[in-house]
């Protein structure tokens, strides 16, 4: 595959006309159109391309591509795609550079390992794919700034990427100063800066803003990721959410249809009894249901033992036609998934074609009680129940856990569930300001973070039982997919310091700059993140973020291509006094 430089005219087939001069091609010649553009009106005109080979057919035809599309050139004997009412016959060509054999083709169909195109990320960005993901990427992002300078008066703020550890949220990348002792910190996301920019008087701030974290890699997470970050003041949470509404109504792309608003709302109690998460997929059914009124009356153990919880429940989850799409196997595999990730026994319960139901269960059922139950799941012939009791939070979470499997299974099977081309966006409101630590669950850690302002009716109860307070924070879910998340913030130094000290049990000291800060006359504010690259890999569809990045990590957060982290000297570290202890293993692998 090379990369030619073609002076071309396109003619009509019918068309006669002398051959022209040869062209000088001592300098660059000016390309006059794309390989996506030209069409019969173009017709007889002297056009100028460049681009990749990316055929070549009997030494007759190439079609030559570049970041719009294909067009298919003639060498020159006479005798089509969107281009395709026109040809261009070649007068000229010279070919630029030349390419040796490619690690792998440049086509779409063409499975390659993850690793590989990691590795050679420059080439798999020649993708259609790949280019088409970047691109609506640019240009939502560019509407995105249209709507908030232009529209809502923003102004686009850079803030600092060099920093200082903070308590709380997730693990910060360590960046070594030449003070001895001393580290910078890549922050997370911008927070502080602007809630500090809200006290400065900039009144409403956005950032393309790029966030670090030091955390394992998953489909939807990378070590750097960019955050569309918004900050206002004098906002309360309803204008935030009209506005990040209008933004994405704004900013979305006309081929993806269009989104409906306001978008629905959810507390986080509804959204976890329901769905078994914080973040449901609500395109679909098959929710989660409170079944403990219609067993309460029965002998049966498992079901006393739960409801003896201070939180007891049972609750069940119904799959459709689950007898003629899931095999045994598939329904141990389920059983087993919530036995091993939430230690939570399943009861499968089947409605048999006359009706009647099949299960363990049944025998310490009566009639009435049978009744009800199908009733209550408006369970039909086929279908599959799946039934947990115990503790409220972890019944559901496994339930849910067992909610989206099943729909994959269905799926994978046959059973269109979930609208491919559909956007499901949902608020969820109303979450706890502090929960349980998993380590110690007699200390409380910041449900979000520890400068999200209580719920206004719960405010007296930050200072007598904080554990019931509800947070001003807000989740913005689409498809089953965080994509954004934020708050009202604590604007009262007074409260920032109760929370940081007396709540969260943390050292004051390490925030004393934005204590500070709140001590003259910060105005109420509030803010909000939308994840740029989850919300871009939901919008196309793709399986991973890193499909929508042009340079990502690897799922172990490594640069494949530039083979990075990568070793440090010890005569580099030096004038960061630092020195390293390196495993018998990597010294050998340093070596070699």
């Amino acid at each position: 595959m090379a990369l030619p430089r073609l002076l071309v005219r396109a003619l009509h087939r019918a068309a006669a006309a002398a051959a022209p001069a040869a062209p000088d091609f001592n300098s660059f010649v000016t390309r006059t159109n794309t390989c996506g553009e030209l069409r019969a009106a173009h017709v007889g005109q002297r056009v100028t391309l460049y681009g990749w080979v990316q055929y070549q057919r009997q030494g007759l035809f190439l079609v030559l591509r570049d970041f719009q599309g294909l067009t298919q050139v003639i060498i020159p004997q006479d005798e089509k795609m969107p281009t395709g009412d026109i040809e261009v016959k070649a007068e000229t060509a010279e070919i630029l550079n030349s390419c040796k054999k490619l690690p792998f083709e440049i086509k779409d169909f063409i499975k390659k390992s993850e690793a590989l195109r990691m590795q050679y990320r420059y080439l798999d960005l020649r993708s259609f794919r790949l280019q088409s993901a970047l691109r609506l990427r640019s240009r939502v992002v560019m509407r995105m700034r249209e709507y908030l300078c232009n529209l809502h008066g923003f102004v686009d703020v850079e803030t600092p990427t060099l920093f200082k550890r903070t308590p709380g949220g997730a693990k910060e990348f360590l960046v070594p100063s030449r003070e001895a002792g001393k580290f910078y910190s890549l922050p997370q996301s911008p927070q502080q800066f602007k809630q500090l920019l809200m006290v400065g008087g900039l009144d409403r701030y956005f950032q393309v803003a790029r966030c670090y974290r030091d955390e394992g890699s998953r489909p939807d997470r990378q070590p750097e990721f960019t955050q569309i970050d918004i900050e206002m003041s004098f906002v309360d949470q309803a204008g935030i959410q009209r506005l990040i509404e209008g933004l994405l109504q704004h900013s979305w792309p006309e081929e993806r249809g269009s989104i409906v608003t306001p978008f629905p709302s959810m507390t986080y109690e509804e959204a976890l009894a329901e769905y078994g998460t914080d973040k449901p997929d609500t395109r679909f059914g098959m929710k989660i249901v409170d079944i403990s009124d219609v067993l309460r009356g029965s002998n049966i153990h498992f079901v006393q033992n739960a409801l003896s919880y201070p939180h007891g429940s049972i609750r069940a989850i119904c799959i459709p036609q689950g007898v003629r799409y899931l095999t045994n196997k598939d329904l141990e595999s389920l059983k087993e998934s919530a036995k091993s990730q939430f230690n939570q026994e399943i009861l499968e319960i089947i409605c048999r074609p006359d009706g009647s139901l099949k299960s363990l269960l049944t025998k310490f059922l009566g009639e009435k009680e049978q009744s009800e139950l199908i009733q209550a799941l408006d369970m039909q012939e086929g279908d599959v129940v799946l039934l947990a009791a115990g503790e409220h939070k972890q019944v559901c979470s496994a339930l849910g856990a067992l909610r989206l499997l099943s729909a994959n299974l269905l799926e994978a099977a046959g059973l269109a569930l979930r609208d491919p081309t559909a956007f499901h966006f949902l608020w969820v409101v109303d979450f706890p300001l502090f929960l349980p630590k998993a380590e110690n669950p007699t200390e409380l850690e910041s449900a979000h973070h520890p400068f999200t302002a209580p719920h206004p009716s719960d405010a007296s109860l930050l200072y007598s039982d904080p554990t019931k307070v509800r947070s001003q924070h807000y989740d913005l879910v689409l498809n089953g997919s965080e994509v954004g998340g934020g708050s009202i913030r604590i604007h009262s130094a007074e409260q920032q310091r109760f929370v940081l000290e007396k709540v969260l049990k943390e050292d004051s000291e390490v925030l004393s700059h934005l204590i500070e800060a709140l001590e003259f006359g910060a105005p109420p504010h509030g803010g909000i993140a939308l994840g740029l690259d989850r919300l871009i890999s939901l919008i196309v569809d793709a399986p991973s973020i890193r499909d929508v990045i042009a340079f990502p990590k690897s799922f172990r957060g490594r640069d494949l291509m530039g083979n990075a982290p990568d070793y440090v000297t010890p005569e580099e570290l030096e004038p960061y006094h630092i020195q390293v202890s390196w495993p018998l293993e990597e010294k050998e692998a340093k070596k070699n």
